[in-house]
Order: structure tokens, then sequence, then C-alpha cells
């Protein structure tokens, strides 16, 4: 389905909910939503017959700092029976980065929103489990963020070789070959 064909079926079954078609540099149909009809949108693209994107494939986010809306986020459905891609795009603000959870429709949400959380710092309302996925829990800062400080000075570490002799090395080799088989 194309990305104008897509938002037709969408006007229709949801008048109230705005989205767009986007430019595509693939063959993906591209279509932008508002945040608070992500859900709505999203059950419809899932449950509807005609449309039938029953797996959602990824999901992730993009960084325009200093642009506003600040944030992308993008999920990648797939219709298995037609096979058949489509990308939806949600922009968000960057002093309020927040969207509803979609793990009650996708239970592989779960980790995709919680990863994306943990390196953009999008929040998912809803979500039922919102801890750090990748990054310790005391970490502080969201390292995909564009204004993420990247120059981090860290004193030079000297550790000294290991000294193992020759034959302690030749011994260590077939030890591990043995292992191996």
């Amino acid at each position: 389905m194309t990305s104008d064909a897509i938002v037709a079926r969408l006007q229709e079954a949801l008048p109230a909910a705005p989205c767009e078609a986007a430019p595509s540099v693939d063959l993906h149909a591209t279509v932008y939503v508002s945040r608070d009809d992500v859900p709505a949108v999203m059950r419809l693209l899932r449950d509807d017959v005609d449309l039938g994107f029953t797996f959602l494939a990824e999901l992730t986010a993009v960084d325009f700092w200093p642009r506003q809306p600040r944030f992308e986020l993008v999920y990648l459905l797939v219709s298995i029976e037609r096979a058949d891609r489509l990308r939806i795009k949600v922009r968000l603000d960057g002093a309020d980065p927040h969207v509803a959870t979609l793990s009650r429709l996708w239970p592989a949400a779960n980790w995709l929103e919680r990863e994306v959380w943990d390196m953009f710092g999008i929040a998912f309302d809803g979500h039922p489990d919102p801890r750090r996925l990748l990054m310790p829990e005391d970490w502080e800062g969201y390292p995909l963020r564009k204004d993420y400080p990247v120059q981090i000075s860290l004193p030079a570490q000297i550790s000294s070789a290991l000294q193992v002799t020759e034959q302690e090395f030749r011994a260590n080799v077939m030890k591990d070959r043995l292992a191996r088989k």
C-alpha cells in the first residue's frame, strides 16, 4: 500500500486523528501521526482487515537537536499477509518527550520502548517496566541525544604485560584446543 492509501484509510476510520503522508527514500510507506493519536492509530493498523500490520518490527528515535520538534519516534510495522512494511513517525517536543506505551498492543514493544527511553530519554506513559535496559541504573543522561557530552576525559591507564613462560603459553593453548573439541 502507498502512503496516500494508508492516510486515506486512517482518515476514513479516524477522522479526528490528523495524519499525513511523508516522502520516503525507500519503498516503505511513511506516515506522520500525532502523539495523542498513537494508540488509536496503531490499534487500527493492527486490527483492520484491509491494513493488517500485525507485527511491530522495530522502534527507534531520531534527535534533530536544536530543531523543534526535537525528536521523532519511528515505528516499523509489518503486514505478514501482504509482505508490506509501514513506517510510522511521531514528532515529539524536546521539552516534554513522551507518548503512550504500545506494550499492550504488541508485547515486544516493552523492550523496544525501554531501549528508546534509556538511550533518548523519551518516556512511554503507562509502560509496565520503565527501567534502564542498556545503561547502569545510576547512569546520568541519555547517550544518543545530540547534546550528550562525547568528549570524555579519562586518565591514561598503564598496565604491565602478562608474564608467562613459553611452556605455560603452549600448555594454555593446548588446554584450550582440547576444551573446544
